[in-house]
């Protein structure tokens, strides 16, 4: 199993960011992911950092992390500067970003920023001329593309990537799936979606499943209902699917039964705003032992 860690850049400052970026490497995390909102997701009075900025941010703060956002709304980015932003990355991280790529979980945002359309049909349709076009602007060819959201003639961009650039995409939906199978290393399963693990699988082709889960650590039995009854405060309205609560063993006993039904790696959202302390414990108690 993977370990990742999701960090959503609001609540935190940057130094804070850094910090718990810094603590899950040292505890043996292999990657951590962001966010990608205009507005904080059922927080709106809370300050929040732009994606990509903070991704260069944290990747030049740390030396073995993987960096990428669960992820990414296409809507956001022109394709074009979306590819030229993932090789930047690329490069100067030494082959350590993942594009991570969706159509874009809360319409109302669109909406108030007046970003793009907000029907799924054409989100979608969008995500996926996006993927082709970055692709073939990664192969520092030049390039002509005419679709019904984007033109290039004759575009051509270097450099290209050092390697093989890994792509993330989430989300459960038949046109979703047949993106991911097209382009996806990675498949991230809507958590809310895991009872449907096996009856999709088929059709995420060769790409690895992952999955978000929000985890409430207990460091010490004694403080058990008080961190419990914290992350409850928190992140209550969450459906109690998408939550593992318990001590080391108990959570790992949780990892155990998502890697039998072939879940490859976790991204695990802390509900303590991965205090440093519970990123090392949690290295020490899971990941390294």
């Amino acid at each position: 199993m993977q370990f990742h860690l999701f960090l959503p850049q609001m609540r935190l400052t940057i130094a804070q960011l850094v910090e718990r970026a810094s603590a899950a490497e040292a505890a043996g995390f292999e990657g951590i992911a962001l966010m990608d909102h205009l507005m904080p997701p059922a927080a709106l009075d809370q300050p929040m950092y732009e994606a990509m900025t903070t991704a260069t941010w944290l990747a030049a703060a740390t030396e073995t992390l993987h960096v990428g956002h669960l992820v990414l709304c296409d809507a956001m980015r022109h394709p074009a500067v979306l590819a030229r932003q993932a090789v930047t990355l690329d490069h100067a991280s030494g082959g350590r970003f993942e594009l991570g790529l969706g159509w874009g979980s809360v319409p109302a945002e669109l909406e108030t920023f007046g970003v793009s359309s907000t029907a799924a049909r054409s989100r979608v349709d969008r995500m996926s001329e996006t993927l082709d076009l970055v692709r073939a602007l990664w192969s520092g060819e030049r390039i002509d593309f005419d679709g019904e959201h984007h033109h290039v003639h004759g575009g051509q961009q270097l450099p290209t990537p050092l390697g093989h650039l890994p792509i993330v995409i989430g989300g459960a939906g038949k046109r979703t799936m047949q993106l991911v199978a097209k382009h996806a290393d990675w498949w991230n399963l809507p958590i809310h979606k895991l009872d449907q693990l096996e009856h999709l699988r088929a059709s995420a082709g060769s790409a690895r499943v992952s999955i978000q889960v929000m985890v409430t650590l207990v460091r010490d039995e004694a403080e058990r209902a008080d961190v419990v009854e914290a992350a409850r405060r928190r992140f209550g309205f969450m459906p109690a699917a998408s939550r593992v609560i318990g001590n080391a063993e108990e959570v790992a006993a949780a990892f155990d039964a998502y890697a039998a039904r072939g879940v490859e790696r976790v991204y695990a959202w802390f509900t303590d705003f991965a205090h440093p302390d519970t990123l090392q414990a949690f290295g020490e108690q899971l990941i390294k032992i």
